[in-house]
């Protein structure tokens, strides 16, 4: 046994896969601390002494979740490629990751944050989830400017128009794998977005 007064030791990475998996699921409201406690083997004592709360363990989990499977979206920080091929890496790479089954269906970040009216409860909960797609939309935008700086999209193209027209697909996927559409579906679907892009490579 562990010393008196010393939390007891558990694997960290399993812990955080576990909870990941039930947010993923289930969404941050609708997974009790209960389950957190089963999924994980932790009591509460050591859940909180860890993570202070449950929201401070869904924060962990985001962390967690972009830097396994959501890692997916790095796409949009390629420096080096031309604007078509990051939205397109972005998007395909999106669809695979979130059709995959062996994990949850769609996206945590998409399907997992509160959808609670505005107030103190579980603001932090919306925060985590809204930073993270803010960077993303950030990042789209980015790339439709190259795309514009290049020639790779039509001079007249909107900038916030076309950034949401892909942000707004990448946030879509989720809803529509858990109605059944098909994977191969939506990368068609993609491929139809990515037609405003030129074939061309920037310089």
């Amino acid at each position: 046994m562990p010393p008196a007064g010393r939390p007891r030791a558990f694997d960290m990475e399993a812990v955080l896969d576990a909870a990941m998996l039930l947010f993923w699921e289930q969404g941050y409201e609708a997974t009790s601390l209960a389950q957190l406690r089963a999924a994980t083997g932790l009591s509460s004592a050591s859940l909180y002494g860890v993570f202070g709360s449950k929201e401070g363990l869904f924060k962990r989990v985001v962390e967690h979740y972009m830097q396994g499977p959501g890692s997916v979206t790095a796409a949009v920080e390629d420096e080096t490629a031309g604007s078509r091929e990051v939205i397109g890496g972005l998007l395909h790479g999106s669809i695979d990751m979130q059709a995959d089954t062996s994990h949850p269906t769609g996206c945590l970040i998409a399907l997992s944050g509160t959808m609670r009216a505005p107030g103190e409860d579980h603001a932090g909960v919306r925060a985590a989830v809204t930073a993270r797609r803010t960077a993303d939309r950030a990042h789209i935008r980015q790339y439709v400017e190259r795309g514009l700086a290049k020639g790779e999209l039509d001079p007249t193209t909107e900038t916030e128009g076309l950034t949401s027209l892909v942000h707004g697909f990448l946030l879509g996927i989720s809803t529509q794998l858990r109605d059944g559409v098909p994977a191969p579906t939506l990368h068609a679907a993609a491929d139809t977005l990515l037609s405003n892009w030129h074939q061309t490579e920037p310089d």
